[in-house]
């Protein structure tokens, strides 16, 4: 019977899952998603075209595969509609091949608007969430008042206006003034277009799936330090974005998980508050930003930037269960003659090699080790035996301090510049 590989961010999130989900996406049957919803924009590239997708998953491009948006996943009719429009437009016809869970939740025009009211009375704490209503609809899902797909085919009427009269009293009692009369009408044209697409018992679809032997690849969004039980809180996301969050919002038991592809860049990045222990202020961290392309693809957010942490890095291949890793933009710190990793924390004098409770309540000062740069620039490469030895040297050096081998590395945005690691076997 075939096992369910998971890909997953190991950082805050923008590691680049979207295009290695592309490139892998030919020795699998099915793709699927299993949490998070647009507020994760996974970009990918190819052919000259320039992709991002935010609720779909990103296995779409590649022939006739199946791709699943599972129950885990929060989905906003309107920004649905409009994604998969572009696509349809762009000569990729998803109704076909896409399916989505009716337990799948449904983020509504009130959501966003509690969204950016819960922001504005958080006022200097606030998370720096992107907007999309992502913790309200969670929050609805939690406290079981949640609407889901499943209900557009039963009475969905009644059961939308109770949950809109809920939030209207929720924002009228905040004091906090909206209009949702456009993003209503969106949004409703939006439950309509869902209607064209296979609406599934997920959990059945995807179990039978695996008996059928189908090889399947689940997509996580975001990274594993946003996770809500064990990111930095309380800057995280609403949902769990590690392994087992591919258990839960699949219906897939645990094991019945193969492998798991851990996926970070050669450096760090972060999108919105919350600490970030090696972030850098100098002009090392601008030119990483500029070289790197360091802004949202959903919000357009400049992200900051600054190097590698192993130490946040271990845990997540802790927590994760990694079996194989997948380095990105290593090209971006082409230019370096010295790169810097973190190897351990300070903390009130004290050094720590582990990621603590106190992440958000301390002071956190980096402790480095310096590796060689490799001066090289590796966008010209194409397999693995053109690597310049310093560039080796560094792979090496986090394959010994992370214990995981490093199967796939990236070395430019487009599809084809992707190498698979056979040398290190």
């Amino acid at each position: 019977m075939a096992k369910v590989d998971v890909l997953l961010g190991l950082q805050w999130g923008d590691e680049g899952k979207g295009k290695v989900i592309d490139v892998l996406t030919p020795d699998y049957d099915v793709v699927t998603r299993f949490q998070g919803g647009p507020n994760a924009g996974h970009t990918l590239e190819f052919n000259g075209e320039k992709y991002v997708l935010r609720s779909i998953p990103s296995g779409i491009f590649q022939g006739d595969k199946i791709n699943i948006i599972g129950n885990g996943v929060v989905l906003d009719p309107a920004l649905f509609k409009a994604e998969a429009e572009n696509l349809a437009a762009s000569g990729h016809d998803l109704t076909k091949r896409l399916y989505i869970s009716k337990k799948a939740h449904l983020i509504m025009p009130t959501h966003r608007m509690l969204d950016a009211a819960g922001e504005a009375a958080k006022g200097a704490s606030k998370v720096g969430t992107t907007g999309k209503g992502i913790g309200p609809t969670y929050t609805d899902k939690v406290s079981r008042n949640g609407l889901r797909v499943g209900d557009i085919i039963n009475n969905f009427a009644e059961k939308y206006a109770a949950a809109k009269a809920r939030h209207e009293q929720m924002l009228q009692s905040m004091g906090f003034e909206y209009d949702i009369t456009a993003a209503e009408k969106e949004w409703f044209e939006g439950i309509e277009y869902i209607k064209k697409f296979n609406l599934i018992d997920s959990e059945h679809v995807v179990n039978g799936l695996i008996e059928d032997d189908k090889a399947i690849l689940c997509e996580g969004a975001q990274g594993t330090m946003l996770d809500v039980d064990f990111g930095s809180y309380p800057f995280v996301t609403s949902s769990n974005t590690i392994c087992a969050g591919a258990c839960s919002g699949l219906g897939v038991a645990p094991n019945k998980i193969g492998d798991v592809y851990g996926i970070f860049k050669a450096y760090c990045t972060r999108v919105g508050s919350g600490p970030f222990p090696t972030e850098l202020f100098d002009e090392t961290g601008d030119i990483i930003c500029e070289k790197g392309h360091e802004f949202g693809s959903v919000t357009g957010r400049k992200r900051r930037c600054g190097w590698i942490d192993l130490v946040a890095l271990k845990y997540a291949i802790m927590l994760n269960g990694v079996t194989k890793l997948i380095m990105m933009k290593g090209d971006v710190l082409d230019s370096f003659e010295t790169i810097k990793a973190c190897v351990a924390y300070k903390i009130d004098g004290e050094e720590l090699d582990y990621f603590p409770y106190e992440i958000c309540d301390k002071k956190i000062e980096p402790v480095y080790k310096e590796i060689k740069g490799w001066k090289t620039d590796m966008t010209k490469m194409h397999k693995e035996s053109e690597f310049p030895k310093e560039y080796n040297d560094y792979l090496d050096f986090l394959e010994d301090e992370l214990n995981v081998p490093i199967r796939i590395v990236s070395v430019g945005p487009d599809r084809d510049q992707t190498i698979v690691r056979y040398l290190a076997e």
